[in-house]
């Protein structure tokens, strides 16, 4: 009996209706990461699906080196886990960025063995199984290569700013003319593995040479694209394999990723041309900031007991989480701060921009750890009517995302891009370290506003003292 069983789970139909399943787990899963409250739960049934997808192509009998399979998972897991598990919430969009970029490696690796397998086995790949090995390749190399740069300027080992150097755009079309020459000469000439080798060089090269001259204010958009040139590569690799689950898989990220790098840009109403290139965030830092008169404007400070009163006596308290709130870890102290405000009655509700912080959701997910309700999360579109009837905005780290510039400035590199907008609040409290600028180089007019008050410090620090003088009032 027990060999039956065993040919029955190596049967091709079988492992096809495995992967099927697989495809169905991801699909309802990435649905339900559609909202917060379903996301843990999204996760978990996608993680299933992957599990399923996993064991199937192990069931598979072209699968022969079951020793190597298990030192490469046993590797992954001895690196991946500890990493997972030691990572601060301020440095998971690094880590997004340094996952993403290794899904993308490892497709340009197996499109690499398929096609070296083929030249030594002497045979002719099909053209389109080619065509998707160099496609894969190609994205794949890109995609790694790009992810690592955009993982260095987000860890702050490689310069936030633009990194150009003089006819960058020139320099990058030449590489991509000469890598798309390669790729024809290989689908006509035959594989030639020192050409494709050349191939796999310049991919890499115009992978860091496209994220260099990007600067740290478009991490977001970087990131969901680069999350989208995995998923292809992915795919692309899946019909090079013929694997359905790799197939439906990488066409679900591609495709994800490629709507949410959409949806990025519509946040900061920038073309995808526009961020890849503009070098934006090149803008000099400057110092005071001249006004309509010439004259230069003055900022004003505050203190931790002035916060408190008009936090405590207020009727709608709106907060503002921005990078500032990660870096200091506020984001629980921000909760209990919530909390004491509305045993007094305060009616408190958190504004979230779509590219607040280094990544797509990040002050969602550093709020959702400190146990903040759902439904006091609002979106930009949700919030703005009612910053207007908001007696105070306490803003935590947000700069350029609450820049009236935006709204008001044509000369602005950031006009047009949707704000929220704190400005339109009775009265507006800041906590920043300092009064540096944001990623994207410039000033943030709101800081000169009559109405706001400047609280500067740790932000941890800062709404700590304040909840303590809450607290005593």
């Amino acid at each position: 009996m027990p060999a039956p069983v065993a040919l029955s789970l190596q049967d091709p139909q079988f492992i096809e209706a495995c992967y099927i399943v697989a495809a169905v787990c991801f699909i309802y899963g990435l649905r339900r990461l559609s909202h917060p409250s379903t996301a843990r739960s999204g996760n978990v049934v996608a993680a299933v699906g992957m599990t399923i997808a996993v064991v199937a192509t192990l069931l598979d009998r072209a699968v022969i080196d079951f020793p190597l399979i298990l030192l490469g998972i046993a590797i992954g897991t001895v690196i991946g886990v500890p990493a997972a598990r030691a990572v601060r919430m301020t440095a998971i969009p690094q880590m997004v960025a340094l996952f993403n970029g290794v899904g993308g490696g490892a497709a340009a690796l197996i499109a690499w063995t398929e096609f070296r397998d083929s030249a030594a086995g002497g045979g002719e790949l099909a053209l389109d199984t080619e065509i998707a090995i160099l496609f894969s390749t190609v994205v794949g190399a890109v995609s790694f290569w790009g992810s690592i740069v955009a993982f260095g300027k987000l860890q702050e080992v490689i310069s936030g700013r633009p990194v150009m150097i003089r006819g960058q755009q020139v320099v990058n079309g030449l590489i991509l003319a000469a890598m798309l020459a390669g790729c024809v000469y290989l689908v006509a000439a035959g594989g030639d593995q020192s050409i494709y080798v050349a191939v796999l060089v310049l991919g890499s090269l115009l992978g860091v040479a496209m994220v260099l001259p990007i600067g740290g204010a478009d991490m977001p958009v970087v990131i969901s694209m680069l999350n989208a040139f995995t998923g292809l590569a992915a795919a692309a690799a899946g019909f090079a394999l013929d694997n359905t689950a790799l197939i439906v898989a990488g066409t679900l990220v591609g495709a994800s990723g490629t709507i949410l790098t959409r949806l990025m840009g519509q946040a900061m109403n920038r073309s995808l041309a526009n961020v890849l290139f503009a070098g934006f965030g090149a803008a000099p830092e400057g110092g005071a900031v001249a006004g309509a008169d010439g004259t230069d404007q003055s900022v004003r400070s505050t203190s931790a007991d002035d916060v408190a009163i008009q936090l405590a006596y207020a009727r709608r308290v709106v907060v503002v989480p921005g990078y500032g709130m990660a870096v200091a870890q506020a984001q629980h102290a921000v909760q209990e701060l919530a909390r004491e405000l509305e045993k007094r009655g305060v009616e408190v509700s958190y504004a979230i921009h779509p590219v607040a912080g280094r990544m797509p959701g990040h002050m969602n997910v550093l709020l959702a750890e400190a146990d903040v309700p759902y439904d006091s999360l609002k979106e930009m579109e949700e919030i703005n009517p009612e910053f207007a009837q908001t007696d105070v905005s306490l803003v935590i780290g947000a700069n350029d995302v609450t820049n009236p510039a935006a709204r008001e400035s044509t000369e602005s590199p950031i006009y047009g891009m949707p704000i929220l907008d704190v400005d339109k609040s009775s009265s507006v409290i800041v906590l920043k370290r300092s009064m540096s600028p944001g990623f994207a180089g410039i000033e943030n007019q709101l800081y000169y506003d009559e109405k706001t008050s400047m609280l500067f410090g740790d932000a941890k620090a800062s709404i700590q003292k304040v909840l303590g003088e809450v607290q005593a009032l």
